[in-house]
């Protein structure tokens, strides 16, 4: 499709397409999630501990681009599943870790064909979801860049 001459024309609008994307793409993981319980945000974070264990809510709340006030309550609904539960750092009494308990830890295993079921459903080349994710960082460094945010 050639770019609109207006400027304002729908179609030449970024955030349009990128928001259409997202809420698309959280729409296509329901079903792949529903059988684990969790919700997209709570599958964001439960990979975040997968993959690195025991987070400070500080941490889970930078790795999945989001404010520590709306990373405490998806915490929160995460320890009353029983899948983590919350304890103090032995370092410093202020700051909060979060650990996996050992039912999060198992559901990984339920959980590891969720990448593989999203590249087929797509119909993309795992290339092509690769360029789609560059692309996207991108859009994101660019934008927290230019309003100062992260």
């Amino acid at each position: 499709m050639n770019q609109p001459a207006d400027p304002l024309a729908v179609e030449a609008q970024v955030c349009l397409t990128v928001s259409a994307a997202a809420r698309s793409l959280v729409a296509f993981y329901r079903p792949l999630l529903e059988p684990l319980g969790l919700t997209h945000p709570q599958y964001l974070a439960m990979l975040a501990l997968w993959q690195y264990g025991l987070l400070g809510l500080k941490d889970v709340a930078a790795l999945l681009h989001l404010e520590a006030a709306t990373t405490s309550p998806l915490v929160k609904r995460l320890e009353a599943m029983g899948l983590v539960r919350r304890e103090r750092d032995p370092h410093d009494e202020r700051a909060l870790l979060i650990a996996l308990t050992d039912e999060g830890r198992a559901m990984r295993a339920q959980a590891v064909g969720i990448p593989a079921s999203m590249v087929d459903g797509l119909g993309l080349e795992r290339d092509e979801i690769e360029q789609i994710r560059a692309a996207a960082e991108l859009l994101y460094v660019a934008a927290t860049r230019a309003t100062g945010s992260d």
